[in-house]
């Protein structure tokens, strides 16, 4: 029997199993390639950590008593939905020095084998494919992207390494700028990838592609789990880093679902929202 998690919004009360809550939101037919549904999910404290941050490369790494079995089920149940789901550099560096799992594909552990039938029924390729979002380009691709065949799309600023630009593009792999400098613009990225064809784009990237998403009215919706706990700590990362937001940064709550369980017995809310523009 799955765990048991209870509805507090727009149903409250309503008792459900976790396995297929965020399936049951089924997303396909949201975006098109002129306006891609635009989606990300994070897990978060109390106080804000998502990540812990290197203190010599603010690189981020996993917080452990952030994780959990739960927010993992549905942050597969959410990348299964995807054509695209977007990284970048600094996971495939962490990746390549083991600091990270890889979290590219989805659906071939023993225990989602379910999510992956649901990608399978519903005539979707077997993987989503991957688009790298990086600054200096200087990155190694996990073989597990050849391996599940999945298209690699990079995706940087206009001032990039034009060296790296060659070595990427030498290897035959797609480079699109999306950006006047070197980093890359919310706003440009989701108008590059939909020209692709890519109509639902998962959003694996951190608090600065979190930040340009939001401040370009780019991001769709927003999927937190909200731990309850409080970690503290003094290198950390948070959902967004830069100027203040304002008017872009204000959302519309769309689900809410109260977990007993989970980290530890402490709980934690399972929350997702529309951006209030």
């Amino acid at each position: 029997m799955g765990a048991e998690i209870m509805e507090l919004y727009p149903e409250p009360g309503t008792e459900r199993t976790l396995e297929g809550t965020y399936l049951s939101h089924d997303i396909r037919g949201r975006g098109t390639p002129e306006a891609p549904f635009v989606y990300a999910n994070f897990v978060s404290s109390i106080d804000g950590r998502i990540a812990a941050a290197e203190a010599d490369t603010d690189e981020p790494y996993v917080l452990e008593g952030l994780a959990n079995s739960h927010d993992w089920r549905l942050f597969q149940e959410l990348q299964a939905q995807a054509d695209c789901q977007v990284t970048h550099g600094g996971y495939l560096r962490a990746l390549a020095e083991g600091k990270f799992g890889d979290i590219l594909q989805v659906g071939i552990s023993e225990e989602a084998r379910d999510i992956g039938a649901w990608r399978h029924e519903r005539g979707l390729t077997e993987q989503p494919d991957v688009a790298i979002v990086s600054r200096r380009l200087d990155f190694p691709l996990p073989p597990s992207l050849e391996a599940h065949k999945q298209q690699v799309h990079i995706i940087t600023g206009e001032d990039a390494p034009q060296d790296r630009v060659r070595h990427w593009r030498e290897r035959g792999l797609d480079v699109h700028f999306a950006g006047t400098g070197r980093s890359v613009e919310g706003g440009a990225m989701t108008g590059v990838l939909g020209r692709r064809g890519y109509t639902r784009l998962y959003l694996l990237a951190g608090p600065e592609m979190m930040e340009t998403v939001l401040r370009d009215r780019a991001l769709s919706r927003l999927y937190v789990t909200l731990t309850h706990q409080i970690i503290g700590g003094e290198a950390f990362h948070t959902l967004a880093s830069g100027p203040l937001l304002g008017d872009a940064g204000r959302l519309r709550l769309n689900t809410l679902y109260y977990d007993p369980q989970k980290p530890k017995g402490t709980g934690q809310w399972f929350s997702s929202f529309e951006l209030g523009h």
